[in-house]
């Protein structure tokens, strides 16, 4: 993944080779079909932000770093991603653990201290803070969702992908280079000019 210059190489590796299509008759357009990827019982979707969100493009100025603790943490504690996407101060993903491990927060600690270790104290830290030795770059607690089924898989795929339109930050998906979109499209599970879906604005999330 780049600084914003070319399309990412995304997370990990996903498991969409030769994923169909499916038309949606009434509102015409493509929508993906995930029946193959939605595992029951471990897959989470996850928002993750930063303490302060008012202009702040930490995450994605230091992308390659995030990118490179998260490589690190799946592979002493494996997980798969089958979506993500970084904002400037926050983070939306959705992981699938092993069978028999659900010990997602280990992992987002992990992902959150490792990042945190690599970057230079100097953001604005509160008493409290200071006094238990913490930095300032994260919200303590994260929102997690698990995955219902195969329909709810598919909305918060799309709203996870959706996302960088909705905050403004481009027109198009294609556009936004944090996200696992550009390795979906190469695997055949969304279309280049892919703008969203029905199934995704009914989900009301913490953003």
């Amino acid at each position: 993944m780049g600084l914003g210059l070319a399309p990412p190489s995304a997370f990990g590796a996903l498991r969409y080779a030769n994923a169909p299509y499916i038309r949606s008759i009434s509102a015409g357009y493509f929508m993906p079909d995930y029946r193959r990827a939605f595992c029951p019982g471990g897959t989470f979707f996850f928002t993750v932000n930063l303490l302060q969100r008012r202009n702040n493009p930490l995450l994605t100025r230091h992308v390659e770093t995030l990118r490179a603790v998260v490589r690190e943490v799946r592979r002493k504690h494996p997980f798969h991603i089958h979506g993500w996407v970084v904002l400037p101060e926050h983070l939306h993903a959705i992981m699938e653990l092993p069978q028999g491990d659900a010990d997602f927060s280990m992992r987002w600690r992990l992902i959150k201290s490792g990042f945190s270790k690599q970057l230079p104290v100097d953001e604005r830290r509160s008493r409290v803070r200071m006094n238990r030795g913490e930095r300032g770059i994260w919200q303590r607690r994260f929102w997690e969702h698990l995955i219902r089924d195969e329909a709810d898989f598919a909305a918060h795929m799309d709203y996870l992908h959706f996302n960088p339109v909705k905050h403004g930050y481009v027109q198009c998906v294609a556009d936004w280079p944090f996200s696992t979109f550009h390795r979906l499209v190469a695997a055949g599970v969304y279309p280049q000019d892919w703008a969203g879906s029905a199934r995704a604005d009914g989900l009301s999330l913490p953003d």
